[in-house]
């Protein structure tokens, strides 16, 4: 029952793509990551996927068209929608998901995540 401070977690932050574990709830994790640069298109078969900007620009690119999410606005992005997201810039991301959910969907690559750090 301690309070987080979420600048302080970002600041143990060192790569991008990498995302942190800061807290969990009813199966869900709250995760952070620092992100540059673009992602790999992918989705999630059976988890929905919620991204909060809290620094930054960031793009989310559904292949036919692109959101841009400013810092203090979020994205739900439903299961089974591909999407890639980029960031022209580093953009910081509060991430809320099941903790069943691998960062990269259904693609494994360079990006993946296996089991991201409890910080």
């Amino acid at each position: 029952m301690d309070k987080v401070s979420i600048q302080d977690k970002l600041n143990l932050i060192k790569d991008y793509w990498k995302p942190i574990i800061v807290g969990e709830l009813n199966n869900q994790h709250v995760k952070l990551v620092k992100v540059k640069g673009k992602f790999t298109m992918h989705h999630h078969d059976n988890e929905d996927e919620f991204f909060l900007v809290i620094k930054g620009l960031l793009k989310m690119d559904y292949g036919d068209k692109i959101v841009e999410i400013n810092e203090g606005e979020f994205i739900i992005v439903p299961r089974g929608i591909d999407h890639r997201p980029i960031a022209d810039s580093e953009v910081h991301i509060l991430l809320f998901e099941p903790n069943t959910t691998l960062n990269t969907g259904n693609i494994r690559n360079e990006f993946t995540v296996d089991s991201p750090e409890k910080k």
